[in-house]
């Protein structure tokens, strides 16, 4: 399978968010509306405790790539200008 799929007419990208000083990774997709939804039905996103148990779950899913981002709030609370979150593609 690629690493996109259809939901609802809408193109999605799986997606792994991990959030600075969390101990779990959320596992969904991110639709053309640039939402974070399941990847089954929108409020159907998924906890995982690594990112290994994430990139697992995805790969049973039968994808083949996802977006990893990392998100943070230290700049946002220390008042420095801030680019985003960090995103990258990875293998599964």
């Amino acid at each position: 399978m690629s690493s996109r799929l259809t939901h609802n007419q809408l193109n999605m990208t799986p997606t792994i968010i991990g959030v600075a000083d969390s101990i779990h990774y959320l596992v969904g997709a991110v639709d053309s509306l640039n939402n974070f939804v399941g990847l089954n039905q929108p409020l159907d996103i998924i906890t995982t405790k690594s990112l290994v148990e994430a990139k697992e779950l995805l790969r049973a899913q039968h994808f083949t790539s996802a977006v990893l981002e990392f998100q943070t709030a230290y700049d946002e609370m220390c008042g420095t200008s801030t680019a985003g979150p960090y995103r990258q593609i990875i293998e599964l």
